[in-house]
């Protein structure tokens, strides 16, 4: 959803006074949104995380492709109020008989609520004779991201909660994660997953994610059901060989951050510029 068509939400809403939103300006004070991540618990994809804003995350997709000249480089921008900001990110490099391709995109929260990533993902196609092994790559995914929260149908899920990787009873190891990958997801796991409440499922959550517009508008309602924190989804495609891996999709969601913009965005829009209450005077008697 374009920032324009936000303020024009808020406003059928009544949540935005039509002079305060057509008096906002460049000048928000930016408040950071709360995550689900901290400290070491902090996952990233290429050292972009849910802490980066656009500024940082730009500089790395820079590096990353430096002296590429088959890159496409997509950069999208929005407004919010009068502030034009960098909304997202995407930077893609074509597979080849020989070479692997990759697609990088992430999605950023307003200037208000500091600029911050709130989707991040990674597409990786392997050129046919550089498929690695799953053993290869789930070695690798466990050694930088931990223990997954469920394994099945092909991925790899960590699911956040209250600060920790949420766990369902099983210890995988990369031998029962590599056993476990290419079945069914438990579905005694995924009850314990979800637990006695009635929230959304967050690998439905993710899932979805992938395939809708990365605009808070379109994701909003299905963060504030969705049953975690956040998600981290490792997809492993099947190659050639069965043992190999053709495709990897690597998916960062911050669900809880999504949801703390959208409330800092609000209010931003509600008070103006600067955070600075709209005047509340009466007209007086004439």
């Amino acid at each position: 959803m374009p920032r324009h068509a936000l303020v024009s939400m808020l406003l059928a809403l009544g949540l935005v006074p039509l002079a305060a939103a057509a008096s906002l300006a460049d000048d928000f004070k930016p408040k950071a949104p709360e995550t689900a991540f901290s400290g070491k618990l902090r996952p990233d994809i290429l050292g972009i995380s849910t802490e980066s804003n656009a500024e940082s995350a730009r500089a790395i997709f820079d590096s990353l492709f430096k002296g590429r000249t088959d890159t496409k480089t997509d950069i999208q921008q929005q407004k919010f109020g009068g502030a034009s900001y960098v909304a997202a990110l995407n930077f893609s490099l074509p597979a080849g008989s020989k070479q692997n391709g990759e697609m990088l995109s992430t999605s950023f929260s307003s200037p208000a609520s500091a600029n911050r990533a709130y989707f991040v993902a990674r597409n990786l196609t392997f050129a046919p004779d550089q498929q690695p092994s799953k053993a290869d790559m789930i070695k690798e995914i466990m050694g930088k991201y931990g223990v997954p929260t469920i394994v099945g149908d092909q991925h790899l899920y960590y699911i956040y909660r209250k600060g920790s990787i949420m766990s369902v009873g099983g210890k995988y190891k990369e031998a029962t994660a590599l056993e476990a990958i290419g079945k069914p997801l438990d579905p005694r796991a995924a009850v314990k997953l979800n637990g006695d409440t009635v929230r959304g499922s967050c690998v439905a959550v993710v899932k979805r994610a992938q395939t809708k517009a990365k605009e808070p508008g379109a994701m909003l309602t299905e963060a504030k059901g969705a049953n975690c924190d956040g998600v981290l989804s490792v997809q492993l495609v099947p190659g050639t060989l069965a043992d190999r891996v053709g495709i990897a999709q690597f998916t960062l969601l911050d669900v809880k951050q999504l949801v703390s913009a959208a409330a800092i965005d609000s209010a931003a829009l509600a008070a103006g510029p600067s955070g600075s209450a709209m005047p509340k005077g009466s007209a007086p008697k004439l």
